[in-house]
């Protein structure tokens, strides 16, 4: 069960920096994100969190069979 809940934190968190990124680039209007510099660094680094996450979880289900 452990996969899974890291497989869904994991690409919920590459989903939510990908929009926080694009938010904070300015490529998505009528945000209280938009423009914003901070939302276009914190982006990423989520999206890399995500990632590990998501590595992780597939490690535990390979793991497991």
């Amino acid at each position: 069960m452990r996969g899974w809940f890291r497989l869904t934190v994991g690409l919920l968190a590459v989903v939510l920096g990908a929009l926080w990124t694009v938010s904070g680039l300015g490529y998505v209007e009528g945000s209280v994100l938009t423009d914003q510099r901070i939302w276009a660094v914190v982006g990423p680094v989520l999206v890399l969190i995500g990632l590990v996450a998501l590595w992780f979880g597939m490690r535990a289900r390979r793991r497991r069979g």
